[in-house]
């Protein structure tokens, strides 16, 4: 008897081990799938970028890209002066995996760099993402339903949260902007925020608003901190929902420190020749960008070389009008303002 229970003991040890090996092998098969199928989408959606691309410069000819008639006058694009559009992407962690749309993030912050190549200095223009204008609408499994006009922020949700959602933005940036090629693209998500701050040994800014005790105590008006990294995500990303264009409010904040950063990381580059090449490698995998590594590089080096200090003058946010509805802030930008802007960053006119 003792034996026959022995042997069932036996047997159903057996079995579990076998259950529990064929687990094993099931989960590692699945776990290579996903990875197959993760790395598989990412190589397509970045050939479709690049597809895109290719399809947006051959679409119309150079004059028509390049050419613009403004009340009688001609302008030719600047071939010395680049549009980078950068994104501050809401979303934690890695930029490494798409997602469906609408859990991609949103471009909480939208800024489009005029880097002069000639001269080594640059312009920024900030777009608010609550900007109303064209964009491309999607359903959840990312099939396109057409354009609508919407929030800014919301191109780069309706996307993948990767590829495809920079290249929906830098396709509605471009349309908002009078057809503006775009010559390149980087988005970083949040979590770069403190990668970045505390790579430059902390921004120094003052406290010149009120209201900010809510996002940090430490946040008192008049006061000037050198932010760490935690500090630097609450004084960049909050804004009180309760009031109204907060996000304008925030936009303002977010200039300022796009100044400190600067200034900082200018003074550590001064010191320390492997720091550009050493922090960009850092925020790799927080990264997406159309651009190759040496190109971006160069650009960031650069500019930190050339000793501009970006001013007010140099950052502006895109012309228009705050409307408050019922449900939420809107933005209106004023096409007439705007273009006046873009043929000053981008454009020289004909002799």
């Amino acid at each position: 008897m003792n034996q026959h229970r022995y042997g069932k003991r036996l047997e159903r040890k057996r079995n579990w081990r076998k259950a529990v090996m064929i687990a094993g092998i099931i989960l590692a098969g699945c776990f290579i799938y996903q990875t197959c199928r993760l790395y598989k989408e990412k190589n397509a959606s970045a050939e479709e970028a690049a597809q895109w691309r290719l399809e947006q410069t051959g679409a119309v000819s150079a004059d028509a890209r390049d050419r613009i008639v403004y009340q009688g006058r001609g302008y030719r694009r600047n071939t010395y002066v680049k549009a980078i559009l950068c994104l501050g992407i809401d979303r934690k962690g890695p930029l490494d995996e798409s997602m469906v749309p609408g859990s991609g993030g949103q471009a909480d912050g939208i800024f489009l760099v005029a880097q002069d190549t000639a001269r080594n200095r640059v312009s920024i223009l900030v777009i608010p993402r609550d900007t109303m204008t064209e964009i491309t609408l999607t359903d959840l499994s990312g099939n396109v339903l057409g354009q609508g006009i919407q929030h800014l922020t919301l191109g780069y949700a309706y996307g993948d949260g990767r590829e495809k959602s920079c290249r929906y933005m830098t396709e509605a940036v471009s349309s908002l902007l009078g057809g503006l090629g775009i010559d390149g693209y980087m988005a970083v998500s949040m979590s770069a925020l403190p990668l970045m701050n505390d790579g430059v040994g902390g921004v120094t800014v003052v406290m010149d608003e009120d209201g900010l005790e809510k996002a940090n105590p430490d946040f008192t008006p008049g006061k000037i901190i050198t932010l760490d990294g935690k500090q630097a995500e609450a004084f960049i990303r909050y804004r009180d929902i309760n009031q109204p264009q907060s996000a304008l409010t925030r936009t303002e904040r977010q200039k300022t420190y796009i100044q400190g950063f600067l200034k900082a990381a200018r003074i550590k580059a001064g010191r320390d020749e492997g720091f550009v090449p050493r922090l960009l490698k850092d925020l790799e995998p927080y990264m997406i960008t159309d651009m190759a590594k040496d190109q971006y590089m160069d650009m960031a080096l650069a500019f930190l070389g050339s000793g501009q200090d970006l001013a007010g003058a140099d950052m502006l946010t895109l012309p228009g009008e705050a409307v408050e509805t019922s449900i939420y802030d809107e933005y209106h930008p004023d096409k007439e303002q705007v273009q006046t802007i873009i043929l000053d960053m981008f454009y020289r006119l004909e002799e």
